[in-house]
């Protein structure tokens, strides 16, 4: 090799990382105000408006949970699974402080348990599905009925929700580095994982303090519930590797599937839910909208 073939390969090596910006730049922030506003003018428009949401998005949801688990994203299972999330919706709807949508999530878990292991067709997987997209369906429902603002309760999550999508984006794709679970999501940075706590930390304050409530408090639990939102990425992200797939779908452009989308949510809404009714912690810190 001549000495200036030597001098273009060092002058390579030593090339700065070039910024990870591409066409999911554009298209993944289109799409998210779209899906954004969609789900705002639910959440505000009443709990009923929200169930449809709810259920429009679970279905396309377990028909990607079939496909990783299954090789198929239409399958027998594909009815009761849909089925059980409609029926409790549908029941919570008509009698929120009732015991029907319990009783029809766990009667749903089972059929399909019992479905699946007679076609020996990975039974605890399709049974999990229910619960995983079940139960975080029912807890959006459960939490928007919480009196008397519980509206700005579920604005309060997908504002930390979001903003740690945003922020880990953004801070991954300028700053980079170490990799944080390379194993499981080989994109995920450290970087990225830190400025998305921060972010959802800087955006519950903002949300909080504008109703009036203590932003301090706030942004403390923007903080953990963005740790909870990224569990629940890395979660999704071991199912995908588990089945040997990069992503739940292509649906939405820049985001991937519908299960990639949400991954972070179905995790954040149980830790929220888990908070107010076991710990009894008040959601707005003190907001009286």
């Amino acid at each position: 090799m001549s000495k200036a073939s030597d001098m273009l390969v060092a002058a390579t090596a030593r090339r700065p990382r070039a910024i990870g910006f591409s066409r999911d730049w554009i298209t993944r922030p289109v799409f998210g105000v779209v899906l954004a506003l969609i789900v705002i003018a639910a959440i505000y428009g009443g709990t009923p408006y929200l169930a449809v949401v709810v259920a429009a998005t679970a279905f396309i949801a377990a028909r990607e949970w079939q496909r990783i688990v299954g090789e198929k994203a239409v399958s027998l299972e594909l009815v009761p699974t849909a089925a059980t999330i409609w029926l409790m919706l549908a029941a919570f709807v008509l009698s929120p402080h009732g015991s029907a949508p319990y009783v029809i999530l766990l009667c749903g878990a089972l059929l399909v348990l019992v479905l699946s292991a007679v076609r020996r067709s990975r039974p605890l997987w399709r049974a999990g599905g229910v619960l995983y997209l079940g139960i975080p369906s029912l807890a959006i429902l459960v939490l928007r009925e919480v009196p008397p603002h519980g509206a700005w309760l579920i604005g309060a999550l997908f504002a930390v929700v979001w903003a740690t999508d945003t922020g880990a984006l953004i801070v991954g794709n300028l700053v980079g580095g170490p990799k944080f679970v390379p194993q499981l999501s080989p994109n995920k940075t450290w970087s990225g994982t830190i400025g998305g706590v921060a972010a959802a930390a800087v955006a519950e304050a903002i949300f909080i303090a504008v109703i009036g409530g203590d932003a301090g408090a706030a942004a403390l639990f923007g903080a953990v519930l963005a740790m909870f939102a990224h569990l629940g990425d890395l979660f999704e992200s071991w199912v995908k590797r588990r089945f040997h797939l990069k992503d739940s779908g292509s649906l939405i452009p820049g985001h991937g599937g519908v299960l990639d989308r949400i991954d972070s949510t179905l995790a954040a809404v149980v830790a929220l839910e888990i908070a107010v009714f076991v710990f009894h912690l008040d959601p707005l810190f003190g907001a009286r909208p």
